[in-house]
């Protein structure tokens, strides 16, 4: 689950943002999640390897919960990577609407690996591949 603030943006949000900065900005602002009906290919991209979930639902789903939030702006809106459901109750009715997520970028999601993490995993592996490395190469060890 994640608990944060959720964008609900238009379609193609993210066009003319090809740079990390734009990633980086709505998450300094506390933004989790942006939902939007479509997204600049490089945008998602950069988000999933950040950490910001951009979540794909068709047009006519982003309009009602739109009509939703604007009915109570207080509303909770649940994004379950496990599950692959965004989430709201409205009028005492659950709305739960599916969205499609490749596993790899969930997992990183649901583990919460960007690109450094990633690398901080292998860290045993890439000790053992230093230590088997000519001395005359250039090493990522520290000077002794």
């Amino acid at each position: 689950f994640i608990n944060g603030t959720i964008l609900v943006a238009g379609a193609d949000f993210g066009t003319g943002s090809s740079r990390e900065h734009a990633v980086w900005a709505l998450q300094n602002y506390g933004f989790k999640v942006v939902i939007s009906h479509r997204f600049a290919d490089i945008f998602r991209g950069n988000s999933a390897k950040g950490g910001l979930r951009t979540i794909i639902l068709p047009q006519e789903q982003v309009e009602a919960l739109w009509d939703a939030i604007e009915a109570n702006p207080a509303m909770p809106i649940e994004v379950n990577l496990e599950k692959r459901t965004v989430s709201y109750t409205t009028d005492n009715s659950l709305i739960a609407i599916p969205f499609v997520i490749d596993d790899y970028t969930r997992w990183r999601l649901m583990e919460g690996l960007d690109d450094i993490g990633l690398t901080l995993k292998q860290t045993d592996s890439i000790d053992a591949f230093e230590k088997t490395r000519p001395a005359l190469k250039p090493t990522t060890q520290p000077a002794r």
